[in-house]
């Protein structure tokens, strides 16, 4: 079986926690600390912890870039904390890369590699 191709693959896994100014109103229900984390496409919150849907839904375009590995001058590397989606909210989400983990093409999606061997 040496003539079978590695299609392995690696993901970041993510942390992504609330952090906010001392003080500073926080309007999306969420309280400093509170926290989620993505490992490969599952999202795992803490028992009896929610995270709103609206600031779910601001952060989740980022997530797959974020996932990724990237150059270390992106942006996309450098930048860790997006705003709330409510502009009177002072509330942050703190995105951290927080280890790697491998995935198989072929146990990820039905779509085929292409055949390179001509």
């Amino acid at each position: 079986m040496a003539d079978t191709p590695d299609d392995s693959f690696e993901l970041y896994d993510l942390r992504v926690e609330v952090v906010a100014p001392e003080g500073g109103p926080i309007y999306c229900g969420a309280k400093v600390g509170d926290h989620f984390e993505l490992r490969g496409e599952m999202l795992h919150l803490p028992p009896g912890q929610g995270f709103s849907i609206y600031s779910l839904a601001a952060l989740l375009p980022l997530l797959p870039a974020k996932q990724r590995p990237t150059h270390a001058h992106d942006w996309m590397t450098t930048d860790t904390e997006v705003a709330c989606p409510d502009p009177n909210c002072s509330s942050r989400f703190r995105i951290t890369r927080t280890g790697k983990r491998r995935f198989s093409h072929a146990a990820t999606t039905a779509v085929p590699l292409p055949n390179d061997r001509g």
